[in-house]
């Protein structure tokens, strides 16, 4: 089968490989791939933070398209659905407490954080466990159906905020995860919901995805003190400053965004002066279900795919993936839809 691989930085072809069973039995053949930052930074560093490639990469983890064998027979041949792409141990601490998104032996598909890697799923076919299948609702289009991952991602973040019915919520930080974040905000009941960026295309589909008010950061900085709650989605270290300073008094910042890993100077006196909760948000564990069913019923998010392009073309869409004035999210056509 082919597969798009990363063997470095600025690495990146197609080549012939077989799929990887090591991680489960059911033969799952994905028909889109959405690019997401991690994808990205693979290919441009041969790293996502501390997770270098030491071996080449089949990259992709946001997949939808259909079952083609099970031999467990949960599911028939011809399913659509998409896959969660992590697998936890379930008897390390943090699985035991019920956060297998923290699991310290997890594998997600198209990573390098263990050796051997995990294998991904920019391919014409992949082997997951039943457990990470996802069936679709009828109502659902296959192609939206690749948003699941990332809304995911976006569903979490508003949980560790502990929700935002009623609440004035900002997003700091207009990609893909930020505006569908947005977009479940909305739909979530949120009392009003404020999208910032510095560039101003992502913020035409954030109000179309229903925002209240958009910011451009060029011109003007959100309100001071004026946000409930304020998940920060860009990972620039000056925006966790520019997030504390719009958090009210015992509001509450969720970083969803990837910092560096390095020492950054950021501002957090307000923290204390303000009582405002800082909490990380990593991956998702069941917000996939959510993301899923609200997939199916809001049209809208599908505003997020700006460019769908061949396998064949994956130069083209990693450069446009890389241009957040250019694209939001990008897909890969990777079989038949």
């Amino acid at each position: 089968m082919r597969a798009l691989v990363a063997s470095g930085a600025r690495e990146l072809h197609i080549e012939q490989r077989e799929p990887d069973p090591s991680i489960g039995p059911v033969v799952f053949r994905p028909q889109y791939g959405g690019i997401c930052g991690s994808d990205l930074h693979y290919y441009r560093e041969g790293r996502v933070g501390a997770f270098a490639i030491q071996e080449p990469l089949v990259l992709g983890h946001e997949v939808v398209g259909v079952v083609e064998e099970d031999p467990t027979g949960r599911y028939v041949p011809g399913t659509r659905a998409t896959v969660h792409p992590a697998t936890s141990c379930g008897t390390c601490p943090e699985c035991r407490s019920g956060r297998p998104n923290l699991c310290r032996f997890a594998r997600y598909l198209g990573s390098a954080a263990s050796l051997p890697h995990t294998q991904g799923a920019f391919a014409e076919r992949v082997m997951v466990r039943p457990d990470q299948v996802r069936v679709l609702p009828d109502a659902l289009p296959t192609l939206r159906g690749v948003l699941a991952e990332p809304l995911g991602v976006g569903i979490h973040a508003i949980a560790r905020a502990g929700g935002v019915a009623g609440r004035r919520v900002l997003i700091s930080g207009a990609g893909p995860i930020g505006l569908l974040a947005a977009g479940a905000a909305v739909t979530l009941g949120a009392a009003s919901v404020t999208v910032a960026d510095v560039l101003a295309e992502p913020l035409v589909i954030a109000r179309a995805l229903g925002a209240t008010a958009t910011v451009d950061l060029r011109e003007e900085p959100p309100e001071p003190a004026g946000f409930d709650v304020v998940i920060e989605a860009s990972g620039v270290p000056a925006a966790l400053t520019t997030a504390v300073a719009s958090t009210t008094r015992g509001g509450t910042v969720v970083q969803v965004g990837m910092l560096p890993g390095t020492p950054e100077p950021v501002a957090l006196a307000a923290l204390v002066s303000r009582e405002i909760e800082l909490r990380g948000a990593f991956r998702f564990d069941d917000e996939i279900d959510d993301a899923v069913a609200l997939l199916a019923d809001r049209p809208g998010f599908g505003e997020v795919i700006t460019h769908v392009l061949p396998l064949d073309g994956y130069q083209e869409a990693f450069d446009v993936a890389a241009d957040a004035a250019r694209s939001s999210k990008v897909v890969l056509r990777l079989g038949e839809g």
